[in-house]
């Protein structure tokens, strides 16, 4: 009897290897056909974008300035956010004392649906060129001119408008703890 069960149990360990050979078999076909399916996926969504998703919001630039008289610290913005194609959107925010608009508006192909606003403009155009949030130009080099066609050049009041937004240092002072304001 004993020797029985001793010839078996060689067979039995082959069958069981057997159909561990089996088993792994099945799953590396598993795992080799969710990979194929995974890849016509990603070629399907990212078509001759060289890996890029051409979808995906990638430019966003910021422009912040005072719209109203009655606000200083440029408390207004437009922000566009584009794809790699131009499509998106700009959000703009108009910020005063007592209320605040927003406004969003969508951009095609680089280009607004509707009129855009110079602010507007200027964000739409600093995304498109990569001068949007994070870039600084290299020194001694100028920005490229951010009026929209069709209208003016700049003035220095336009760019007193349109630039970025004074610093403003708040530091406490005295035993009341009130904040005091230096531009």
């Amino acid at each position: 009897m004993l020797t029985t069960t001793l010839n078996a149990l060689p067979v039995f360990a082959l069958l069981l290897g057997l159909g561990g050979l089996v088993l792994g078999g099945l799953a590396f076909l598993r795992v080799q056909r969710a990979t194929e399916d995974s890849r016509a996926m990603m070629q399907r969504l990212l078509p001759d974008s060289g890996g890029v998703d051409i979808h995906a919001i990638r430019d966003v630039a910021l422009v912040r300035y005072n719209a109203l008289a009655e606000m200083s610290g440029a408390r207004s913005f437009s922000m566009a956010l584009l794809n790699a194609n131009g499509d998106g959107f700009v959000l703009t925010s108009i910020n005063g004392r007592s209320e605040t608009r927003t406004y969003a508006k969508v951009v095609a192909n680089g280009q607004g649906e509707e009129q855009l606003s110079p602010e507007e403009y200027r964000a739409v155009r600093q995304a498109r060129l990569g001068q949007g949030l994070g870039h600084r130009p290299p020194p001694g080099v100028a920005e490229s001119p951010t009026t929209p066609p069709g209208t003016d050049t700049p003035t220095d009041s336009d760019a007193e408008e349109l630039g970025d937004a004074p610093e403003i240092t708040v530091q406490i002072s005295g035993s009341s703890g009130r904040p005091s304001r230096n531009s």
